[in-house]
């Protein structure tokens, strides 16, 4: 078994939800606090023992490479002023992982975001994170999931039941829960997955979150999947081929909470948790939040 070493983030796509705020700039390095949502996902990798990442750009992604380069004048600038405290935050943030970058040219789906990441990742195991999904867990979630990997060599996927008028707006897994670590329901091996059923076609209430840890097969899967809805090619199409090729996939029903980052309302709840969490901030925006009238 090959140790999973890389994990490509796919940050091609247009943020067209946070319009007009992604006009001039990523989704991805809109703040949740005082950190861009990239680096909360960035910081998940790292923690879980990645060692390489591929980040998919494209057109108007810069600000994400610069954020995790060097900068000189900016470090200059703070050492001369005596700031020590900001400079060590700016250089933790260059000097997390190592970090390649692949331009897609054009917004093609998270299937063939994930195919351009084919040559750096060569013919071994590896991990994808999507930036919408933040995960606060004592455990990061992608670790998680590589302690399952361990057990059950194959391509894992995270899992997390969903309300029923939220069933449509996502991948749903058909599967059987399989004992893991004396734990009954929270793996399961999967028998299809359907993208964004309506309810009543929906197999399951268990629904596919951006963490991925995939087989090296899934490349030429991928490669030979038409495209799908939007001329788009879709990595649940390329998963679903893998299961007819009689490969297994798991799903994992994590520990931890989920904030959808993709949506304003997920967006905004992150930012009023986050920062109830944080030392500095905790108790005066608590006296703030409390100061509302809500009614």
């Amino acid at each position: 078994m090959k140790k999973v070493r890389k994990a490509v983030f796919p940050a091609a796509g247009l943020g067209t939800r946070f319009l007009p705020a992604t006009k001039a700039q990523p989704k991805e390095m809109l703040p949740l606090v005082d950190k861009p949502i990239i680096q909360y996902v960035v910081e998940e990798a790292v923690q879980s023992g990645i060692e390489n990442i591929i980040l998919i750009t494209g057109r108007g992604k810069n600000a994400i490479e610069d954020h995790f380069d060097v900068s000189y004048e900016l470090e200059k600038i703070l050492g001369e002023r005596g700031r020590q405290d900001l400079l060590e935050v700016v250089r933790e943030v260059s000097d997390l992982i190592h970090i390649s970058y692949v331009r897609q040219k054009e917004a093609l789906g998270l299937g063939h975001a994930i195919l351009m990441a084919r040559e750096l990742v060569g013919e071994e195991p590896f991990a994808v994170l999507l930036g919408d999904d933040i995960i606060d867990s004592p455990t990061p979630c992608l670790r998680q999931m590589l302690d399952v990997y361990e057990a059950h060599p194959a391509s894992i996927i995270a899992i997390q039941e969903v309300p029923q008028e939220a069933i449509s707006s996502y991948g749903i897994i058909s599967g059987s829960p399989i004992a893991h670590n004396g734990e009954s329901n929270r793996l399961y091996q999967l028998t299809d997955l359907v993208e964004k059923p309506p309810l009543e076609a929906a197999p399951s209430n268990l629904a596919i979150i951006g963490r991925y840890i995939l087989e090296p097969q899934i490349f030429d899967l991928l490669a030979s999947t038409p495209p799908g809805a939007g001329g788009e090619i879709q990595l649940t199409d390329g998963l679903r081929a893998l299961l007819r090729d009689n490969h297994s996939i798991y799903g994992y029903r994590f520990e931890g909470k989920r904030y959808d980052a993709g949506d304003k309302l997920g967006f905004l709840m992150a930012t009023v948790e986050f920062a109830l969490k944080r030392p500095d901030l905790a108790s005066t925006f608590r006296q703030y939040l409390k100061s509302l009238n809500l009614g």
